[in-house]
């Protein structure tokens, strides 16, 4: 295909997806794969300007208004932002408006990019009288009854405080968003009434504004932030209240508008590069979707000089960040086997790029939510990945199925040991009863070894699988009897003396870990590193710890009727306690939990925060309730002290803001240990 026709057919396809995502709410590619195509078609467009189409996508913004709304048009465009998707993109952006300026070094107003649907709010005397989307650019749908059910915009400016005057008219511009905890309720509310989910937060806003029933809107509880004044004029006074990009934003506070909630202006280059990595790193702790930062001249003079494209200000960037949602093919649902005997369904997935990493296979969770969601093989799925989250499938493109797809079949046998399932009703739950089954032997191994429990660093998942092939692992006792055959681990291809060495010093080591790694190592259903940590300062002893009762587990803070069953059962197994008097005969002795007398932590609160690398989160919080302090995971006015580890983001901010005192991981631990 030559370039002529490649920019013909980019066009089209561009067209097509502007359709999807704005008017009809329903991509069906990627932000990611949408911007390789545009930035492809621009390429050819700057190398080819005598073939570029007036009407090319990228000479506008959106798409056209549905017609079932009124229209109305922009007092001023609604322009799109360039982007940008590496800091070398930022320099050059840097040095483009140097340049235009005779090298002129302006400042810049940094903040945060909203991932909603963008709007355009008009007041007059105070009072709000139109709304509109982006639409095309120039012309928006009017929503203005679905905006006045949004809760975070004020309806009558004269209302707000601390203004001396209300504008005669004013146009607000700013992100109509939908909080990821509302999100996520309502698409459990969907589930729950087998309505199809919503693929991420972004849509569900932006399809609830265009709701012919206002009333719709409000049930989807809409948040807003303001991000700039695009006109305003006062009665008899013509100089504006405001003359910077961030004096705007504050003015906006100040008519009670929200603007974003992290702000920083800087002329240095150096704290753009700081603000997006902190940006990056705080990303998942927001509660609304971001996908980006916007820098900006804070100078409106500037703008002005500077002005813009038929698409976009020459004074405004978008510094992207890794798009955390990518579309892909479901090729297979396979069957995995937990340490407990739970069948988890997983896909298998054409590799996607999702938050930065290459994505293969994500987590159905259960066939329960499997059939809810209306997922089968061969689908285009919408993949999700947040932080360091395991990635999961959110939802079908269903406009991409073909008839003859079906729904995937419940398992009837273990794919490993081959054992009849047991299922029940609602399917969330599906079992392989059979504990000789090789894939539970081998997960509950791993679990045993793994840090939060045992910590033998040596026995990773690949040794586990090794040994268990060899016959020398089949239960979590024979983890100490290793020791017994050195010489066939010797042997063996990768090992060496020095390998086996560390491994059997490792599992020695382990005997006298405390004993809530080792209640948390047993694998016990619905035990986790916190509980078990609970459950250990509450018994002191493992033999206490082997004699709980349901009556006595259902009164520890923490532990509900569900958890008390599962505890009392395993306790009560004779496989289970003939297992721990094999591993006390051949030398565990888990640490006691010592009577507290030390409260250097009395009456004091400690958060932590980024990385820790010297304790894991469960082990340092457990210190501080050791010594008698609380740990907490917000920052507030009542903090004693914070602990801050690499990476730390908003919460170090918020300590430094309110004068809490802030130490590092070592000192910490100097701290504890004197």
């Amino acid at each position: 295909m030559d370039d002529k026709k490649r920019m013909e057919f980019l066009a089209k396809e561009l067209d097509f997806h502007n359709y999807r995502y704005h008017v009809l709410n329903s991509p069906t590619i990627s932000d990611s794969e949408y911007d390789s195509l545009f930035h492809e078609l621009l390429e050819l467009e700057n190398k080819h300007p005598q073939w570029k189409d007036k009407s090319s996508p990228t000479a506008k913004v959106g798409s056209s208004p549905l017609e079932e709304f009124s229209q109305i048009k922009h007092s001023t465009p609604m322009l799109s932002l360039d982007n940008a998707f590496s800091m070398e993109d930022i320099a050059a952006f840097e040095k483009r408006i140097r340049n235009i300026l005779a090298d002129y070094q302006p400042e810049y107003s940094l903040e945060l990019k909203l991932d909603g649907a963008s709007v355009s709010i008009t007041y007059e005397h105070g009072i709000l009288t139109t709304a509109a989307t982006r639409g095309d650019g120039n012309t928006g749908e009017l929503i203005t009854e679905n905006i006045k059910t949004v809760r975070d915009i004020p309806l009558n400016l004269n209302h707000i405080p601390g203004i001396d005057s209300i504008p005669e008219k004013i146009t607000v511009r700013g992100e109509i968003l939908m909080y990821k905890s509302t999100f996520n309720a309502l698409n459990s509310t969907r589930l729950e009434k087998g309505e199809q989910v919503f693929a991420n937060p972004r849509n569900a806003a932006s399809g609830g504004l265009r709701q012919l029933d206002s009333r719709i809107t409000a049930a989807r509880k809409l948040n807003f932030f303001a991000y700039n004044i695009s006109s305003i004029t006062f009665e008899g006074k013509k100089d504006l209240p405001y003359h910077t990009h961030a004096d705007c934003l504050a003015y906006l506070n100040r008519l009670g508008f929200r603007t974003s909630t992290k702000h920083r202006v800087t002329s240095h280059h150096s704290d753009i590069e700081k603000f997006i990595y902190e940006t990056e790193e705080e990303r998942n702790s927001y509660d609304f979707e971001i996908d980006g930062v916007v820098l900006k001249v804070n100078s409106l003079d500037i703008q002005a000089e500077l002005g813009h494209t038929a698409r976009a200000p020459r004074w405004a960037i978008a510094y992207k960040l890794a798009a955390q949602q990518s579309f892909t093919t479901l090729k297979e649902i396979t069957n995995q086997v937990g340490r407990t005997g739970i069948i988890t369904p997983v896909a298998e997935l054409e590799p996607v790029i999702v938050g930065g990493v290459t994505v293969s296979r994500a987590t159905l969770h259960n066939y329960s939510e499997t059939y809810k969601k209306d997922v089968r093989i061969g689908d285009t799925v919408i993949v999700q990945r947040a932080g360091d989250v395991i990635p999961e499938i959110v939802g079908p493109i269903l406009e991409n199925r073909s008839a003859s797809f079906e729904k995937p079949a419940i398992p009837t046998e273990c794919p490993e040991c081959k054992t009849r399932l047991e299922a029940s009703d609602n399917l969330i739950s599906i079992y392989c009863r059979n504990k000789k089954c090789p894939a539970q032997i081998s997960a509950k191994l791993i679990h045993f070894a793994s840090r939060n429990a045992m910590d033998i660093e040596s026995l990773g998942s690949k040794n586990v699988e090794r040994l268990i092939s060899l016959g020398l692992l089949n239960n979590l006792d024979d983890i100490y009897q290793l020791n017994n055959h050195q010489s066939t681990l010797e042997s063996l291809d990768g090992m060496g003396e020095k390998s086996v060495q560390k491994l059997l010093e490792g599992i020695e080591a382990s005997k006298t870990k405390p004993l809530y790694n080792l209640i948390f190592a047993l694998g016990i259903p619905g035990i986790g590193a916190r509980t078990a940590i609970d459950l250990s300062k509450h018994f002191k002893t493992l033999d206490k710890f082997m004699h709980a009762t349901y009556d006595e587990l259902i009164n520890i803070y923490g532990i509900g009727e569900i958890i008390a069953r599962e505890i009392e059962m395993w306790v009560e197994s004779e496989d289970n306690r003939s297992l721990i008097q094999n591993m006390l005969s051949l030398g565990l002795s888990p640490t006691e939990e010592p009577e507290n007398t030390d409260n250097r932590f009395a009456g004091k609160t400690v958060v932590f925060t980024g990385k820790l690398e010297l304790f894991t989160r469960d082990e340092a919080e457990k210190i501080v309730e050791d010594f008698g302090g609380k740990s907490s995971g917000s920052v507030s006015s009542k903090t004693s002290l914070v602990v801050a580890g690499p990476g730390a983001g908003s919460k170090l901010q918020k300590a430094e803001s309110l004068g809490v005192q802030v130490i590092s991981e070592e000192d910490f631990k100097r701290l504890v240990e004197e």
